[in-house]
């Protein structure tokens, strides 16, 4: 499981051009499944995201969680986070999960940031989504569960 987490001072994604989703200050995810992700990946990533440090204190130094700043999230499927590059020009999308693997595990991963204490805006899983933010920052963290 694989998620590109953004500082932002807002977020917010619109459908078919109705709002469905946005936050003020906090962290926007967009989030990729594999076909071997689980709930255990799902929990752990949400509660490493919940957790992740990277608001500024006092001091101006990132030891800050969205937590601590009773900050939102907005998680927004993203499949072609595992998109494949490497051979031609048109990427290739088979590492990310189907659908009625993938859409379960978003929305745990969604649940299980609320668990975590956070106000959770989503996108609309498998839609042509228009995402707007403005990344605080910038920063950008790519999160894999495979690396943790």
């Amino acid at each position: 499981m694989r998620a590109l987490v953004q500082r932002v001072s807002e977020a917010s994604v619109t459908v078919d051009g109705e709002l469905i989703g946005e936050i003020a200050k906090g962290l926007l995810v967009l989030l990729g499944v594999t076909p071997s992700d689980t709930e255990t990946e799902a929990k752990k990533l949400a509660a490493k995201v919940a957790k992740l440090r990277i608001f500024n204190d006092d001091a101006g130094k990132m030891n800050l969680s969205v937590l601590d700043l009773k900050g939102e999230t907005l998680v927004v499927s993203q499949f072609t986070l595992y998109a494949d590059a490497r051979k031609g020009n048109r990427p290739s999308y088979i590492a990310a999960s189907q659908p009625d693997h993938a859409t379960p595990l978003y929305e745990y991963f969604s649940e299980c940031l609320r668990q975590e204490g956070l106000r959770v805006a989503k996108g609309k899983f498998g839609a042509n989504m228009d995402v707007r933010l403005l990344n605080q920052g910038p920063v950008t963290i790519w999160l894999d569960t495979s690396e943790f």
